[in-house]
């Protein structure tokens, strides 16, 4: 299948950049997350955007449980994603899970992509004794139990703990809405895929410099959680957010933009 009909890629910004930035949305949503924020790139940038498959618009006709039941299928993904719109000197923006997504990728194929920024990223999300991940098991299998039974009933439960800002609750409610927007089951094959997953043991081996923009009073990932991938990547660099929650792009782009710009450089060369 064509890789622009499969993961509905979209190619914004400008043709002759020498420098792509390739926006990776989290789990539960698509490439409209992004709508805050990568336009505040495309005068230097070419922007690259696109639904891992399963999501938005991507073709859901090639999604497979069995392809996808771990995130290396998603990984597949983002390399094929990478690979089909070209483009030089190129930085993932990796959201959430994506943050271990693209971390695979570059470990599967070195030389990918030339460096990294996670959001809210964590290499593991289960307590155990001598790491605190932010959820005990029986936490997970309660939430999936809950979208299987009521998928509708667990978005509106799950969108405001998400998004924080209770004085904002338009947000919480637009997250609600968009998570309704998916395919019930193949979300929940993606939940397990990404809350059971254990990326701690391939952290050492990500080589390439990689800023997490972390923001504050995230339910979804703890300090520790991210103090310790910052502390087990061989190069990573850490800012600490003002806005809570754990979608800044939605909640707070104004202060997330100038985080990714800062760290790109406006002329196109990260310093």
């Amino acid at each position: 299948m064509d890789p622009f009909e499969q993961y509905y890629i979209q190619i914004e910004g400008r043709e002759d950049a020498t420098h792509t930035l390739v926006f990776a949305h989290g789990f539960g949503c698509d490439q409209q997350v992004w709508n805050l924020v990568s336009p505040a790139f495309e005068d230097e940038y070419l922007i690259v955007r696109f639904d891992y498959t399963g999501a938005g618009r991507s073709a859901k006709s090639a999604y497979s449980s069995e392809k996808y039941r771990t995130l290396d299928g998603y990984a597949e993904d983002l390399k094929a994603v990478i690979h089909a719109a070209g483009g030089e000197r190129i930085t993932v923006v990796a959201h959430s899970v994506s943050g271990m997504i693209a971390a695979q990728a570059i470990i599967d194929e070195p030389g990918l992509f030339d460096d990294l920024i996670m959001i809210g990223p964590s290499a593991h999300y289960l307590n155990h004794p001598d790491y605190h991940g932010g959820f005990d098991r029986e936490d997970i299998d309660g939430l999936l139990h809950m979208m299987e039974q009521n998928y509708k009933e667990w978005a509106r439960y799950l969108a405001p703990i998400v998004m924080k800002n209770e004085d904002r609750p338009e947000l919480a409610e637009d997250f609600s809405n968009q998570l309704c927007s998916n395919d019930a089951a193949i979300i929940r094959e993606f939940a397990e895929a990404t809350f059971l997953s254990d990326h701690r043991d391939i952290l050492e081996a990500v080589n390439v410099p990689v800023l997490v923009i972390q923001p504050a009073d995230d339910t979804i990932v703890p300090v520790e959680a991210t103090t310790y991938l910052v502390r087990e990547l061989p190069d990573a660099r850490i800012v600490w957010m003002n806005g809570r929650g754990h979608n800044p792009h939605l909640s707070h782009p104004e202060e997330l933009i100038p985080l990714i710009e800062e760290w790109t450089g406006r002329d196109g060369v990260r310093e």
